[in-house]
């Protein structure tokens, strides 16, 4: 069974400023509790165990919710802003010779679909949500189940199926995430080690059978709010 989950939390979380001033984004409120709070009991629950966060905005803030929140949780300094894939690097000797999960700190999943990507094989995957407007997002392609490519923000209709940012990997993302160049943007792409898995066939794609709620500006706050009224969440 797989025990450990990688959340990346460490986006100064400009687009929702003011209320980001003073803490990082996973700790605003909702209904009363931080959102990082429904992320990990979420996980909790889908049975993972041991959790590593990698921040950097407002880290004291993180380092103190963490150390009373009664999860088995360590805080990894992400130090410069290098993009995804030099953020899960910083979680090698967390994850070890283990398999884990990597997930976006401002995003939700189901308990179910977390559990489904409790795949302890030698197969990575990412997991897919398919939604009616995909151009803003990672299009994802697969081929008898596994990715063949991401299409990043696409012009042209390819699919609707779109990286939701939930992943299962082994520990061969470290050698591939070592490997890799800067992106033009000047950053090491979480996606162009995932490419490199998709090309030696190594990545499967599984789909989001129930939510993919993403907290990702302000306006984004009362519909996530609603959604765990409606739904008992938390």
């Amino acid at each position: 069974m797989i025990e450990k989950a990688v959340i990346m939390a460490a986006g100064k979380g400009t687009r929702m400023l003011p209320l980001t001033e003073k803490i990082p984004k996973q700790l605003i409120e909702i209904n009363g509790k931080p959102f990082l709070f429904y992320l990990l009991d979420s996980l909790k629950k889908a049975g993972y165990k041991k959790f590593a966060i990698i921040a950097n905005h407002k880290i004291e803030k993180m380092e103190k919710y963490i150390d009373g929140s009664g999860f088995d949780a360590q805080i990894i300094d992400q130090g410069g802003s290098e993009g995804t894939a030099y953020a899960v690097k910083k979680a090698k000797d967390f994850a070890g010779n283990d398999q884990f999960i990597v997930l976006g700190g401002d995003n939700l999943w189901s308990v179910n679909d977390l559990m489904a990507m409790q795949k302890d094989d030698d197969f990575n995957y990412i997991a897919g949500y398919e939604v009616e407007n995909p151009s803003k997002y990672g299009v994802l392609v697969e081929e008898n189940g596994k990715l063949a490519r991401i299409h990043e923000k696409p012009k042209e209709f390819v699919g609707n199926l779109i990286n939701s940012g939930l992943y299962k990997f082994t520990p061969e993302v470290f050698e591939i995430i070592d490997s890799l160049k800067k992106s033009p943007r000047g950053e090491y792409e979480l996606t162009d080690a995932v490419s490199t898995l998709a090309e030696r066939g190594k990545m499967r794609v599984l789909k989001l059978q129930d939510f993919w709620l993403d907290l990702g500006c302000i306006e984004d706050i009362p519909k996530v709010s609603e959604f765990l009224k409606e739904n008992a969440i938390g």
